[in-house]
């Protein structure tokens, strides 16, 4: 189905770029939630249409928060089994109501291909002739967006909006003191 430009203009000026609403409590607006903590323990996550990449918030895209939303709600639901999780209901396509509770300040990720153009992606680091990526030893000889011979985990530290996420080895987040080593091998 083919959108027309008149309804992506109009489309464009009815984006979610931000929320105000300080009566379900304390906000913490985030490079693409605005979340609010309540008094009885819950936080409400509202998914707004901002983008973000590369560490920085570039625009807003209309019915991005609602997508976005909905993808993770259906993981969490279909995952739950797997993992308990902190959400409590999902009473709006952009709103996602859950347990507070302290995030890890780290990223896990896998990667199974070397690939990548950030500044924390493992192509990057080995195109500049880094052959240890997040204390993972690398083969020499590799191609960009060739498999890699087992997937890895490659953490990166979760920066605060307007910061950037450092890639890092396991025994580097845990010397950075941001989580605990016991945290840090249950999330692994």
């Amino acid at each position: 189905m083919t959108v027309s430009k008149e309804t992506l203009q109009r489309g464009l000026s009815l984006t979610l770029d931000r929320t105000d609403l300080d009566e379900l409590g304390t906000k913490y607006e985030g490079k693409v939630r605005d979340n609010y903590t309540t008094s009885d323990g819950k936080r409400v996550l509202v998914v707004t249409d901002r983008i973000s990449a590369f560490d920085r918030v570039l625009g807003t895209l209309p019915f991005k928060g609602q997508v976005l939303n909905q993808l993770a709600a259906w993981w969490f639901d279909n995952t739950e089994d797997i993992a308990p999780n902190h959400v409590v209901e999902v009473p709006d396509p952009n709103v996602m109501i859950a347990v507070d509770c302290e995030p890890v300040p780290v990223e896990f990720v896998v990667r199974a291909y070397i690939t990548g153009v950030t500044s924390t992606s493992i192509w990057t680091h080995y195109s500049r002739g880094e052959r240890v990526f997040c204390g993972h030893e690398l083969p020499d000889g590799l191609r960009k967006h060739e498999k890699l011979p087992e997937p890895i985990l490659t953490p990166s530290t979760k920066a605060e909006k307007g910061s950037h996420d450092v890639s890092a080895s396991r025994e580097e987040i845990l010397a950075m003191g941001q989580v605990s080593e016991r945290d840090f091998d249950a999330c692994a």
